[in-house]
């Protein structure tokens, strides 16, 4: 299991571009293979992360992940393939349907069936990520295009697949799925099998799982977990999250959080690699002074505890 972070409380109080700059090239040196970066109502996390890959060399760069309604599948591939040549070939699109209560409530698009809508959207976007023309014609889009990226590769396409038709439909079309406030049982026991049954019946190999999960190094463990229970108080309300939730039998995502001593950190790591991740994705959680430093220090540590 491959060991990388979110970009959140990781690269500085302000957010800035700079600041994320300044925080992938350290944790680029760090050894860390991977940083994540969500896109939700700041900067662009797509052209984030193409302008990441000019100032880095060698961390993968992805998202986790984009909504897809409010981007027009062609639209979003020809920027994720802009930022695949940006950087050198180190770029994966994260995409995911968000929430009702923002496509729909705050956007005013139509939230109906969208399993369909993703299904479409993914036979539209696959063949371009792969450099190939489009002909399609479904209920919500008819594309006939094609792009060429001077210096795109390949990239990989993750969807954020919690029920079993969008895990079925991410194992068919894409290469992996992002999870969230999703645990090591549910994982085991519902996403992995779920994907497996999209591989298996398109012949494909095993898909990538890469689990975010809030993590901090901690004596502090109640108030730590108080602190977190607050600080991400509204993914236990949004139904795709609390379903998992329900599913692992925990009341919310203070439960959920990977915090206490070293020990403990990796046991609750080690709950995961046997489940089935392949990427860990560390939202460390800025809790207490120290915690960011003293986290990635243990992250960092593990990583060359398995080199």
């Amino acid at each position: 299991m491959k060991i990388g972070l979110m970009l959140g409380a990781t690269e500085g109080a302000d957010g800035t571009i700079d600041g994320i700059v300044a925080a992938a090239k350290r944790y680029e040196a760090a050894g860390f293979p991977s940083l994540w970066m969500a896109n939700i109502f700041g900067l662009d996390a797509i052209n984030t992360l193409g302008i990441v890959g000019r100032e880095t060399s060698k961390i993968e760069l992805g998202t986790a992940v984009v909504p897809t309604y409010p981007r027009h599948p062609v639209a979003i591939a020809q920027q994720a393939l802009t930022t695949q040549a940006a950087s050198r070939g180190r770029f994966a699109l994260g995409i995911g349907l968000s929430h009702k209560i923002v496509i729909e409530d705050m956007l005013g698009f139509s939230y109906d069936k969208p399993a369909k809508h993703m299904r479409e959207y993914l036979h539209v976007l696959a063949p371009l990520l792969r450099g190939e023309p489009v002909q399609f014609k479904g209920e919500q889009y008819r594309v006939n295009a094609g792009l060429q990226v001077p210096g795109a590769t390949k990239l990989q396409l993750l969807v954020a697949a919690l029920g079993p038709t969008m895990l079925k439909l991410t194992g068919e079309l894409a290469d992996g799925t992002i999870t969230w406030m999703t645990g090591p049982k549910t994982i085991a026991n519902h996403i992995v099998p779920g994907l497996r049954e999209g591989t298996k019946a398109a012949g494909k190999p095993a898909s990538r799982v890469v689990a975010g999960f809030p993590i901090v190094v901690t004596r502090n463990v109640d108030e730590a977990r108080e602190k977190i229970g607050k600080q991400l108080l509204i993914y236990g309300q949004l139904p795709s999250y609390r379903a998992m939730l329900d599913r692992e039998g925990l009341k919310g995502p203070a439960e959920i959080a990977l915090v206490g001593d070293e020990a403990e950190l990796r046991r609750g790591m080690a709950r995961l690699a046997d489940a089935g991740v392949s990427d860990f994705a560390a939202a460390i959680a800025n809790v207490e002074a120290g915690a960011i430093e003293r986290t990635s220090a243990f992250l960092q540590a593990e990583l060359g505890g398995r080199k």
